[in-house]
């Protein structure tokens, strides 16, 4: 019988996937890491006790752990020449074996060059309007997906250069034909020469062909029957999710979202296409404060606590721009939950980068500018009716409901309870005890398990 458990963001992303599906991955000595959702923007940082530490973006995180193997699903989106140069770190790291160990859907859609030109070329044109990227193409992938189907680059068609010929040619063709309104605009801002000589250099499409049929002779590209044997051979799965579920591409708030299924949605999918009968266990991962990297609502921001606690491994990016942090939101977390159907089990954390601060504080309502209207898209809390505890969901996809709501947010603020930490001299988890005990309470849901820094050391069942 197989367990499979499923580890997903509850927030804005970076509260530490990657961390706990390694962890899972180790306690379960589980077989295989399934990435279900995203692509080559995520950004998943181990730090293994030998202090070797490699930011995961595709291989599964539990990837330093000898013999654990990955698996792209069909809702990865595969980004081959940003694979390779990770193989090569992880070479550099002593793991000479990562893509032998490494199995991928031959439906997983692919991005290529001029995906990644258009992305960074769109956020460009917006100005100082930008929407948050990573730069890297999967929402131009998949918004071209959505349009062209199978016209596009899949997995399966890297080791046939005629097919992915005609289908780069396509796509660089479609890419121009998109961007002409804005180009003569993109042409005299200097960040954008590297991505315009990359739509129109014509020997690009000859070196992309050349890089992606040597990926699949090095890759193991699988056909769907793979899935179902893998998610019923014996021992545990751990599904890796990516993103957080506030950037859901239907649950997130427009347009500050990722083009991905970021709920535990996808993960019960393969499973069920699997014909999966064990156990499952869908964690929620959160820190025990806030993040957000790029634009977009943040109730619970707050500057000081920005520049108090630096982040380890996110600063200042050229595309997703700055990271911010704030407080801990139940409110928005409370969201996460109902829109994902709930979960098993809530991870907390961070908790040793709560010792710059003596006090904590968790955003339990909020209250609105008076000059906006809440109707039908927050909720009046029982206890206290003068302030909202609850962001109202639609699960009809409804992409205007999710851009009010992204305009309501902006225009709130955080009503706070707060409680003091332990003692300075208390181990990360005892001091913190208050916290993840208050955050059981307040969202309904058990922690049942703390990350107190980043090795696997650090990280417990509570």
């Amino acid at each position: 019988m197989t367990h499979a458990i499923i580890v997903v963001d509850l927030g804005y992303g970076d509260a530490g996937k990657g961390t706990m599906t390694e962890f899972f991955a180790q306690q379960h000595s589980a077989h295989t890491v399934v990435r279900f959702n995203g692509g080559a923007q995520a950004g998943h940082n181990i730090i293994a006790p030998d202090g070797r530490h490699h930011t995961f973006s595709q291989f599964g995180s539990a990837t330093l752990l000898p013999g654990v193997r990955t698996h792209l699903s069909r809702f990865m989106v595969l980004h081959p020449l940003a694979m390779i140069s990770e193989a090569e770190h992880l070479e550099s790291l002593g793991v000479h074996d990562a893509f032998e160990r490494t199995t991928i859907d031959a439906r997983a859609v692919v991005i290529t060059p001029f995906h990644q030109a258009a992305n960074r070329l769109r956020e460009l044109s917006r100005g100082n309007g930008r929407h948050g990227s990573c730069g890297v193409g999967v929402g131009e992938t998949m918004s071209d997906f959505v349009a062209l189907g199978d016209q596009v680059p899949i997995a399966g068609d890297l080791a046939n250069p005629h097919l992915l010929r005609q289908k780069l040619h396509l796509i660089r063709q479609r890419k121009r034909q998109q961007l002409a309104p804005v180009l003569n605009l993109l042409k005299r801002n200097p960040l954008a020469t590297n991505e315009l000589a990359m739509l129109f250099d014509d020997d690009l499409i000859e070196a992309c062909v050349d890089a992606f049929t040597a990926f699949a002779q090095r890759a193991r590209i699988v056909t769907p029957e793979h899935t179902h044997h893998l998610l019923n051979t014996d021992g545990t799965v751990v599904f890796e999710g990516a993103q957080g579920v506030l950037l859901d591409q239907w649950h997130g708030f427009h347009p500050y979202v990722t083009w991905s299924t970021t709920t535990f949605e996808n993960a019960l999918t393969l499973l069920s296409e699997g014909e999966h009968q064990g156990p499952v266990t869908r964690v929620g991962v959160v820190r025990a404060y806030g993040t957000r990297h790029g634009p977009g609502p943040f109730v619970t921001e707050d500057l000081a606590l920005t520049h108090l606690i630096p982040d380890m491994h996110n600063a200042m990016h050229p595309w997703q721009r700055g990271f911010r942090v704030g407080w801990f939101d139940a409110v928005a977390t409370r969201y996460a939950l109902e829109v994902c159907g709930g979960c098993d089990g809530l991870a907390v954390t961070c908790l040793d980068r709560l010792n710059a601060v003596t006090h904590w504080q968790n955003a339990a309502s909020y209250d609105l500018d008076p000059s906006h209207s809440a109707a039908g898209l927050l909720a009046l809390g029982d206890d206290t009716p003068q302030r909202f505890e609850r962001i109202v969901p639609d699960f009809g996809r409804q992409l205007d409901h999710q851009r009010a709501l992204a305009r309501v947010l902006e225009a709130c603020t955080p009503h706070y309870e707060g409680l003091e930490l332990g003692p300075a001299s208390a181990s990360p988890v005892q001091r913190c005890a208050p916290v993840w005990e208050a955050l059981g309470k307040t969202l309904n849901v058990p922690v049942r398990w703390t990350s107190s820094g980043p090795t696997l050391e650090e990280k417990q069942a509570v």
